[in-house]
């Protein structure tokens, strides 16, 4: 069964049911699996899923097996979003206007080579939910940048003494600048949220969009055992806000419940081990700046 809503409240119950199989080809800590694992339980069984080249195409395991207990189709690195709305279109035609088809991506299919079909598939309001797994690097094949890469981290492709010096892209705004429906930001440290947000996507016709941050031990170089912490510490520093944007309208779905500094997240992480506190207080200052605009917008 998808997720449910406990009768006379608005707490989501996370359902037991199960939609992937016990074994998977993920590092150990993959914050993906974790949100593999959560949004299928709210999308339930019933659905068509599309995954392109990415960790999940890992994940899932060498034919002929599969980690997965849903139809999923792989395509290609740039087609995830153009897969999916035609296989959306394929079902109309014989009939079927119900099941959700769902586009699987990291941030490399997303952020970079998957945009412009992406963003082709928003302009028509086609009816999908994309997702958009974003460990924020091409960690499937090397942990190499990508535009996802937040300033100040370290990649492999990074020259060396180098880090990257320029801001992660705003893929939110990108999508929300295309006036779909639905679109939300989401993370593994809060299953709930994340789970509703699915629940709710799903229902929704037209584009929907949803940014989950998924933490990757592998290429964030943090211990594996602290990956839901990781996700935590970036919702509560407020460098990945939680909020949804239905319409247009802009909600702030989970307010940080401590005052933690941006610091403690960089420092939990080697990848941002190069940094010097002027570095680290810029990028509190850049966090403190989008913060304040997310609050104007939500009227907050």
């Amino acid at each position: 069964m998808p997720v449910s809503l406990k009768a006379g409240s608005t707490q989501f119950t996370i359902p037991e049911e199960e939609y992937m199989y016990s074994g998977h080809s993920g590092c150990p800590g993959c914050g993906v699996a974790i949100a593999l694992r959560y949004t299928l339980k709210a999308l339930g069984s019933k659905i068509v899923m599309v995954v392109c080249a990415s960790c999940t195409g890992t994940i899932s395991g060498l034919m002929p097996t599969s980690c997965f207990k849903i139809p999923v189709v792989h395509c290609a690195f740039m087609a995830a979003a153009a897969t999916t709305a035609g296989i959306k279109q394929g079902l109309k035609i014989q009939g079927d206007d119900e099941t959700p088809v769902v586009a699987w991506a990291g941030d490399g299919g997303t952020f970079d080579i998957g945009l412009q079909g992406l963003s082709a598939v928003a302009e028509r309001n086609e009816d999908i939910l994309f997702i958009c797994a974003d460990n924020e690097a091409y960690m499937n094949t090397g942990i190499q940048r990508s535009s996802a890469t937040p300033s100040g981290a370290w990649t492999t492709t990074s020259p060396l003494g180098a880090i990257k010096n320029r801001p992660k892209k705003n893929i939110m705004e990108i999508m929300i600048a295309h006036e779909i429906p639905y679109a939300a930001t989401a993370t593994i440290g809060y299953p709930n949220d994340l789970v509703r947000k699915a629940a709710k996507a799903k229902d929704i016709r037209g584009t929907k969009f949803l940014h989950l941050l998924t933490p990757c031990p592998t290429g964030w170089r943090y211990p594996t055992e602290l990956t839901m912490e990781v996700s935590r510490i970036a919702v509560e520093s407020k460098l990945f806000p939680l909020y949804e944007v239905e319409n247009g309208n802009y909600k702030i779905t989970q307010l940080p419940r401590k005052d933690i500094p941006v610091s403690d997240y960089l420092k939990s992480q080697g990848r941002f081990s190069s940094l010097n506190e002027a570095e680290i207080v810029n990028i509190q200052g850049h966090v403190d700046v989008n913060w304040e605009k997310l609050l104007a917008k939500a009227k907050i």
